[in-house]
Protein backbone atom coordinates (compact mmCIF):
# COMPACT_ATOMS: atom_id res chain seq x y z
CA UNK A 1 0.00 0.00 0.00
CA UNK A 2 1.55 3.27 -1.08
CA UNK A 3 1.16 6.34 1.10
CA UNK A 4 1.38 9.75 -0.52
CA UNK A 5 4.22 11.83 0.85
CA UNK A 6 4.25 15.58 1.45
CA UNK A 7 7.66 17.08 0.81
CA UNK A 8 7.54 20.39 2.61
CA UNK A 9 9.92 23.27 1.96
CA UNK A 10 9.93 26.43 4.07
CA UNK A 11 11.73 29.21 2.24
CA UNK A 12 12.82 32.80 2.74
CA UNK A 13 14.70 34.71 0.02
CA UNK A 14 16.09 31.53 -1.50
CA UNK A 15 15.31 32.07 -5.18
CA UNK A 16 19.02 31.71 -5.85
CA UNK A 17 19.20 28.14 -4.54
CA UNK A 18 15.75 26.50 -4.45
CA UNK A 19 15.93 25.49 -8.13
CA UNK A 20 18.48 22.84 -7.22
CA UNK A 21 15.83 21.18 -5.06
CA UNK A 22 13.20 21.49 -7.79
CA UNK A 23 15.51 19.74 -10.27
CA UNK A 24 16.18 16.93 -7.80
CA UNK A 25 12.42 16.40 -7.37
CA UNK A 26 11.98 16.24 -11.15
CA UNK A 27 14.69 13.55 -11.26
CA UNK A 28 13.04 11.23 -8.73
CA UNK A 29 12.48 7.58 -9.65
CA UNK A 30 9.07 7.74 -7.91
CA UNK A 31 6.51 10.58 -8.00
CA UNK A 32 4.14 9.55 -5.23
CA UNK A 33 4.47 12.92 -3.49
CA UNK A 34 3.35 16.52 -3.45
CA UNK A 35 5.69 19.49 -3.01
CA UNK A 36 4.28 21.98 -0.51
CA UNK A 37 6.09 25.30 -0.17
CA UNK A 38 5.52 27.95 2.49
CA UNK A 39 7.21 31.25 1.67
CA UNK A 40 8.03 33.23 4.82
CA UNK A 41 7.41 36.60 3.10
CA UNK A 42 10.38 36.59 0.73
CA UNK A 43 11.23 39.89 -0.96
CA UNK A 44 13.21 38.36 -3.83
CA UNK A 45 11.70 36.65 -6.89
CA UNK A 46 10.86 33.38 -5.10
CA UNK A 47 7.11 33.71 -5.73
CA UNK A 48 7.54 34.43 -9.44
CA UNK A 49 9.96 31.54 -9.84
CA UNK A 50 7.76 28.95 -8.15
CA UNK A 51 4.56 30.06 -9.85
CA UNK A 52 6.36 29.63 -13.15
CA UNK A 53 7.19 26.02 -12.18
CA UNK A 54 3.58 25.39 -11.17
CA UNK A 55 2.46 26.39 -14.66
CA UNK A 56 4.82 23.86 -16.21
CA UNK A 57 4.04 20.20 -16.71
CA UNK A 58 5.27 18.29 -13.66
CA UNK A 59 4.86 14.69 -12.56
CA UNK A 60 4.00 15.87 -9.06
CA UNK A 61 1.76 18.55 -7.60
CA UNK A 62 3.30 21.83 -6.43
CA UNK A 63 1.43 23.99 -3.93
CA UNK A 64 2.72 27.41 -2.90
CA UNK A 65 1.59 29.64 -0.02
CA UNK A 66 3.01 32.90 1.26
CA UNK A 67 2.74 33.87 4.93
CA UNK A 68 3.55 36.98 6.92
CA UNK A 69 7.13 36.68 8.14
CA UNK A 70 7.05 34.56 11.29
CA UNK A 71 9.78 31.96 11.09
CA UNK A 72 10.25 28.35 10.10
CA UNK A 73 8.30 26.92 13.05
CA UNK A 74 5.15 28.83 12.03
CA UNK A 75 5.61 27.63 8.46
CA UNK A 76 5.82 24.03 9.68
CA UNK A 77 2.66 24.43 11.78
CA UNK A 78 0.78 25.77 8.78
CA UNK A 79 2.15 23.13 6.41
CA UNK A 80 1.17 20.26 8.70
CA UNK A 81 -2.45 21.47 8.50
CA UNK A 82 -2.28 21.85 4.72
CA UNK A 83 -0.46 18.60 3.95
CA UNK A 84 -2.26 15.99 1.82
CA UNK A 85 0.31 13.27 2.47
CA UNK A 86 0.12 10.80 5.32
CA UNK A 87 3.84 11.33 5.83
CA UNK A 88 5.65 14.66 6.12
CA UNK A 89 9.23 15.29 4.99
CA UNK A 90 10.91 18.66 5.62
CA UNK A 91 13.46 19.48 2.92
CA UNK A 92 15.03 22.90 3.25
CA UNK A 93 15.36 25.25 0.30
CA UNK A 94 19.17 25.11 0.25
CA UNK A 95 19.22 21.30 0.13
CA UNK A 96 18.15 18.59 -2.33
CA UNK A 97 17.46 14.87 -2.54
CA UNK A 98 19.14 11.86 -4.07
CA UNK A 99 17.30 10.58 -7.16
CA UNK A 100 15.97 7.51 -5.32
CA UNK A 101 14.98 9.33 -2.12
CA UNK A 102 11.21 9.29 -2.61
CA UNK A 103 11.26 5.66 -3.74
CA UNK A 104 13.17 4.64 -0.62
CA UNK A 105 11.05 6.79 1.69
CA UNK A 106 7.85 5.33 0.23
CA UNK A 107 9.10 1.79 0.95
CA UNK A 108 10.18 2.75 4.45
CA UNK A 109 6.87 4.46 5.24
CA UNK A 110 4.92 1.41 4.05
CA UNK A 111 6.91 -0.71 6.52
CA UNK A 112 5.64 1.27 9.52
CA UNK A 113 2.09 1.88 8.30
CA UNK A 114 0.55 -0.34 11.01
CA UNK A 115 3.19 0.35 13.67
CA UNK A 116 1.59 2.52 16.35
CA UNK A 117 4.76 3.10 18.36
CA UNK A 118 6.91 3.94 15.31
CA UNK A 119 5.88 7.36 14.04
CA UNK A 120 8.48 8.04 11.40
CA UNK A 121 11.44 6.95 9.33
CA UNK A 122 14.78 8.57 8.67
CA UNK A 123 17.68 8.34 6.29
CA UNK A 124 21.14 9.85 6.43
CA UNK A 125 22.11 13.33 5.31
CA UNK A 126 25.36 13.84 3.49
CA UNK A 127 27.39 16.78 2.27
CA UNK A 128 27.98 17.31 -1.42
CA UNK A 129 31.42 15.70 -1.06
CA UNK A 130 29.75 12.46 0.08
CA UNK A 131 30.70 12.77 3.75
CA UNK A 132 27.91 11.64 6.09
CA UNK A 133 26.63 14.36 8.42
CA UNK A 134 27.57 13.32 11.96
CA UNK A 135 29.84 10.51 10.75
CA UNK A 136 29.25 6.83 10.14
CA UNK A 137 26.52 5.13 12.19
CA UNK A 138 27.34 2.20 14.48
CA UNK A 139 24.63 -0.27 13.52
CA UNK A 140 25.40 -2.51 10.56
CA UNK A 141 21.87 -3.63 9.68
CA UNK A 142 19.62 -1.82 7.24
CA UNK A 143 17.74 -0.04 10.02
CA UNK A 144 17.22 0.25 13.76
CA UNK A 145 14.17 1.39 15.76
CA UNK A 146 14.97 3.97 18.43
CA UNK A 147 13.76 7.21 19.99
CA UNK A 148 15.64 10.46 19.51
CA UNK A 149 17.00 10.01 23.04
CA UNK A 150 18.67 6.71 22.04
CA UNK A 151 20.57 8.15 19.10
CA UNK A 152 23.91 8.84 20.77
CA UNK A 153 24.60 5.19 21.64
CA UNK A 154 23.99 4.33 17.97
CA UNK A 155 26.23 7.21 16.83
CA UNK A 156 23.23 8.76 15.10
CA UNK A 157 24.63 12.21 15.75
CA UNK A 158 24.19 15.28 13.60
CA UNK A 159 21.20 16.11 11.44
CA UNK A 160 19.26 13.24 9.86
CA UNK A 161 16.54 13.23 7.20
CA UNK A 162 13.44 12.48 9.27
CA UNK A 163 9.97 11.80 7.88
CA UNK A 164 7.07 11.75 10.34
CA UNK A 165 3.47 10.63 10.18
CA UNK A 166 1.50 13.80 9.52
CA UNK A 167 -1.13 12.96 12.14
CA UNK A 168 1.58 12.81 14.80
CA UNK A 169 2.93 16.24 13.89
CA UNK A 170 -0.56 17.68 14.22
CA UNK A 171 -0.42 16.64 17.88
CA UNK A 172 3.01 18.16 18.49
CA UNK A 173 2.87 21.63 17.02
CA UNK A 174 5.38 24.33 17.82
CA UNK A 175 4.51 27.06 20.31
CA UNK A 176 4.20 30.50 18.73
CA UNK A 177 5.21 33.63 20.63
CA UNK A 178 4.10 37.06 19.47
CA UNK A 179 6.98 39.08 18.03
CA UNK A 180 9.38 36.13 17.92
CA UNK A 181 10.37 34.25 14.77
CA UNK A 182 12.35 31.24 15.99
CA UNK A 183 11.72 28.16 18.12
CA UNK A 184 14.17 25.28 17.78
CA UNK A 185 12.78 22.18 16.07
CA UNK A 186 14.16 20.10 18.94
CA UNK A 187 11.11 21.19 20.97
CA UNK A 188 8.92 19.02 18.75
CA UNK A 189 11.25 16.06 18.18
CA UNK A 190 12.17 15.88 21.87
CA UNK A 191 8.50 15.87 22.94
CA UNK A 192 7.71 13.02 20.55
CA UNK A 193 10.61 10.97 21.91
CA UNK A 194 9.69 11.74 25.51
CA UNK A 195 6.29 10.15 24.92
CA UNK A 196 8.03 6.95 23.86
CA UNK A 197 7.57 7.16 20.09
CA UNK A 198 10.32 5.67 17.95
CA UNK A 199 11.78 6.40 14.54
CA UNK A 200 12.97 3.71 12.14
CA UNK A 201 16.49 4.93 11.29
CA UNK A 202 17.91 3.68 8.01
CA UNK A 203 21.58 3.43 7.18
CA UNK A 204 21.24 5.02 3.73
CA UNK A 205 21.77 8.60 2.54
CA UNK A 206 18.80 10.29 0.85
CA UNK A 207 19.41 13.98 1.50
CA UNK A 208 22.20 16.28 0.29
CA UNK A 209 22.70 19.33 2.46
CA UNK A 210 24.61 22.57 2.58
CA UNK A 211 24.66 24.94 5.56
CA UNK A 212 24.60 28.36 3.94
CA UNK A 213 25.59 31.58 5.69
CA UNK A 214 22.01 32.88 5.53
CA UNK A 215 20.51 29.70 7.01
CA UNK A 216 19.34 29.14 10.59
CA UNK A 217 22.39 27.07 11.50
CA UNK A 218 24.84 29.90 10.76
CA UNK A 219 22.54 32.89 11.30
CA UNK A 220 22.95 32.95 15.07
CA UNK A 221 19.48 31.68 15.94
CA UNK A 222 21.02 29.33 18.52
CA UNK A 223 23.51 31.75 20.09
CA UNK A 224 23.17 34.66 22.52
CA UNK A 225 21.72 37.12 20.01
CA UNK A 226 19.15 34.56 18.91
CA UNK A 227 18.23 33.76 22.50
CA UNK A 228 17.81 37.45 23.27
CA UNK A 229 15.67 38.08 20.19
CA UNK A 230 13.44 35.03 20.79
CA UNK A 231 13.58 35.04 24.57
CA UNK A 232 10.24 33.39 25.41
CA UNK A 233 10.76 30.64 22.87
CA UNK A 234 14.25 30.01 24.22
CA UNK A 235 13.04 29.84 27.84
CA UNK A 236 10.23 27.50 26.78
CA UNK A 237 12.80 25.18 25.21
CA UNK A 238 15.03 25.18 28.29
CA UNK A 239 12.04 24.41 30.54
CA UNK A 240 11.16 21.42 28.34
CA UNK A 241 14.78 20.19 28.35
CA UNK A 242 14.81 20.21 32.16
CA UNK A 243 11.79 17.91 32.17
CA UNK A 244 12.65 15.62 29.28
CA UNK A 245 16.40 15.32 28.78
CA UNK A 246 18.94 13.19 30.71
CA UNK A 247 20.84 14.83 33.58
CA UNK A 248 24.08 15.62 31.72
CA UNK A 249 22.24 17.26 28.84
CA UNK A 250 20.05 19.21 31.29
CA UNK A 251 23.16 20.64 32.91
CA UNK A 252 24.64 21.60 29.53
CA UNK A 253 21.49 23.59 28.79
CA UNK A 254 21.45 25.15 32.28
CA UNK A 255 25.05 26.29 31.88
CA UNK A 256 24.30 27.88 28.51
CA UNK A 257 21.07 29.41 29.81
CA UNK A 258 22.80 30.91 32.85
CA UNK A 259 25.52 32.43 30.67
CA UNK A 260 22.83 34.00 28.48
CA UNK A 261 21.04 35.37 31.54
CA UNK A 262 24.26 36.89 32.88
CA UNK A 263 24.63 38.86 29.66
CA UNK A 264 21.02 40.00 30.00
CA UNK A 265 21.72 41.08 33.62
CA UNK A 266 18.72 39.14 34.92
CA UNK A 267 18.77 38.18 38.59
CA UNK A 268 18.41 34.64 39.94
CA UNK A 269 14.72 35.08 40.69
CA UNK A 270 13.90 35.99 37.08
CA UNK A 271 16.22 33.31 35.71
CA UNK A 272 14.45 30.58 37.67
CA UNK A 273 10.94 31.97 37.11
CA UNK A 274 11.30 32.17 33.33
CA UNK A 275 11.97 28.42 33.07
CA UNK A 276 9.42 27.38 35.70
CA UNK A 277 12.02 26.33 38.27
CA UNK A 278 12.07 26.77 42.03
CA UNK A 279 14.86 29.25 42.77
CA UNK A 280 16.57 26.85 45.19
CA UNK A 281 16.50 24.06 42.60
CA UNK A 282 17.94 26.48 40.04
CA UNK A 283 20.75 27.50 42.40
CA UNK A 284 21.46 23.80 43.06
CA UNK A 285 21.72 23.20 39.32
CA UNK A 286 24.15 26.09 38.86
CA UNK A 287 26.51 25.39 41.74
CA UNK A 288 26.21 21.62 42.11
CA UNK A 289 24.53 20.09 39.05
CA UNK A 290 26.65 21.79 36.37
CA UNK A 291 30.01 20.80 37.98
CA UNK A 292 28.76 17.22 38.47
CA UNK A 293 27.59 17.15 34.87
CA UNK A 294 31.04 18.31 33.75
CA UNK A 295 32.74 15.52 35.71
CA UNK A 296 30.34 12.89 34.34
CA UNK A 297 31.00 14.05 30.78
CA UNK A 298 34.74 13.73 31.37
CA UNK A 299 34.30 10.22 32.77
CA UNK A 300 32.19 9.23 29.78
CA UNK A 301 34.91 10.48 27.44
CA UNK A 302 37.56 8.44 29.25
CA UNK A 303 35.39 5.31 29.29
CA UNK A 304 34.74 5.71 25.58
CA UNK A 305 38.45 5.75 24.67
Amino acid sequence: MKEKLTIFTPTYNRAYTIEQLYKSLKNQTCYDFEWLIIDDDSVDNTEELIKNWINKENKFEIRYYKQKHGGKHRAINKAVDLAKGKFFFIVDSDDFLTNNAVELVSEWCNSIHNEKNIVGVAGLKEYQNGQIVGGKVKFENNYVDATNFERIKLNLVGDKAEIYKTDILKKYKFPEFEGEDFVTEDVCWMSIAYDGYKIRWYNQPIYICDYLDDGLTKSGANNYEGHKKNYRGYCYYISKCLVMKPFIEKMLHIKEYNNTQKKLFNNLVKRSYDINQNIFVYIFYIYVGVPIGYILRKLNCKIGR
